[in-house]
């Protein structure tokens, strides 16, 4: 199966249970307006389950933070548009804490169902 973009461009930093997690994913969209992404990215994190998103108009950010396990621990989902010649870039980081893991495959499908749903 071919992979997506995104798909592509995901990466994994520092090691599991020992240091905090960074889940890394972008990709561009050409011809798309940055507004117009930030609306489709929200309503993908929303879709995805979560909630109480941030948005930073200027910087083109939305940032949420959940906590799942129970643990008090958040994780932090932050997903960036920015203008890039004719369309935007949207960049995704999900950030877990030293101590908790995550299954990297599930979090790379999850991403990229946001990051490529800025195009819908």
């Amino acid at each position: 199966m071919v992979q997506s973009v995104c798909q592509q461009n995901f990466a994994v930093e520092g090691t599991p249970r020992v240091t905090a997690m960074n889940f890394r994913t972008w990709r561009d969209f050409p011809n798309l307006a940055q507004p117009t992404a930030l609306k489709n990215l929200r309503a993908a994190m929303l879709a995805e389950g979560f909630s109480n998103i941030g948005l930073d108009a200027e910087a083109g950010a939305l940032t949420t933070v959940q906590e799942t396990s129970g643990s008090g621990r958040p994780q932090t989902l932050r997903v960036t548009a920015r203008k890039a010649g004719n369309g935007t870039r949207v960049d995704a980081v999900f950030m877990i804490q030293a101590g908790q893991t995550a299954d990297s495959n599930v979090i790379r499908a999850a991403l990229c169902r946001v990051v490529d749903a800025a195009n819908l």
